[in-house]
């Protein structure tokens, strides 16, 4: 068996497959991991939703922010964006979207394996453990299901959004803690020094313009046994200076490439967007 684990796809199905074929991929006997951000700008959003979830068991995948959005635009607390591209989803019978919203909400914000793999869309808060990261984690999942299983999904998904705390706290309830472990797993790139997240700066850390107090968070996140694999920072190109921490978002739905890494022995290839 071979495990894969595949950065942001966004709803470029044409690489995906591409990438599929060169590493002859076994739904059988392979295991594909998925960063997040399955759709979200790209032209085939519902082919990649079907590609991945008729894969079965053979895939695991975390929610990113676009997964989040997705479920918003299903459940009609958002309009879709145009950017976004979702009109084969949106346009689906009523029928089809609460099977796409039930899948959705299955998936997590953190996997973690026996052999010390973890991914999460976005990264690790630096001043949270690897076990409170999977509680908080657990925690937001456990809310979301409960939400969607007591028809209060739309309820949820309103309060989600937003940009406060900024800070972790442990004296945090309801929906500004479940927001600020959503933000974190889901939208983090620089904070400070303080812990407090940063949302309007998303270029590469080299950019000469970014202020000089924020920070990535993973310069911050302690060495440890574990591999922190993540996306959702496309400007990185998957750039962090770091063996124990691997970016994968290399920016397909921006013309550049898609990413697969082999685990454990790192070997990646990459498949050139679409057009």
């Amino acid at each position: 068996m071979a495990r894969y684990l595949v950065g942001d796809i966004q709803g470029c199905a044409a690489p995906l497959k591409q990438a599929l074929k060169q590493i002859n991929f076994d739904a059988k006997f392979d295991e594909l991991w998925c960063v997040g951000d399955i759709i979200g700008r790209g032209p085939s959003p519902l082919e990649c939703l079907e590609l991945i979830r008729d894969m079965g068991t053979a895939t695991k995948m975390v929610l990113g922010n676009h997964d989040l959005n997705l479920l918003a635009v299903l459940s009609g607390v958002r309009e879709a964006n145009p950017n976004d591209r979702l009109d084969t989803v949106v346009n689906l019978p009523e029928s089809e979207k609460r099977e796409w919203i039930d899948w959705l909400v299955q998936h997590p914000l953190l996997i973690r394996s026996e052999d010390n793999l973890i991914m999460t869309h976005a990264g690790i808060y630096p001043w949270w453990s690897v076990s409170e990261a999977e509680s908080y984690a657990k925690e937001v999942s456990e809310a979301l299901q409960q939400a969607w299983r007591s028809n209060k999904l739309d309820k949820f998904l309103v309060a989600m959004y937003g940009n406060e705390p900024t800070q972790w706290s442990t004296s945090l309830e309801g929906m500004d803690r479940i927001r600020f472990f959503i933000n974190v797993f889901t939208r983090m790139r620089f904070c400070d020094l303080s812990g407090h997240l940063n949302f309007s700066v998303k270029q590469s850390p080299d950019d000469c313009n970014v202020p000089a107090h924020l920070k990535p968070w993973f310069e911050l996140w302690d060495v440890s046994e574990h591999t922190l694999v993540f996306g959702h920072w496309a400007a990185l190109m998957g750039k962090t200076l770091r063996d124990d921490v691997i970016g994968l978002d290399t920016g397909c739905v921006w013309g550049e490439y898609l990413t697969v890494m082999r685990w454990p022995d790192g070997h990646r290839i990459k498949v050139r967007a679409a057009g």
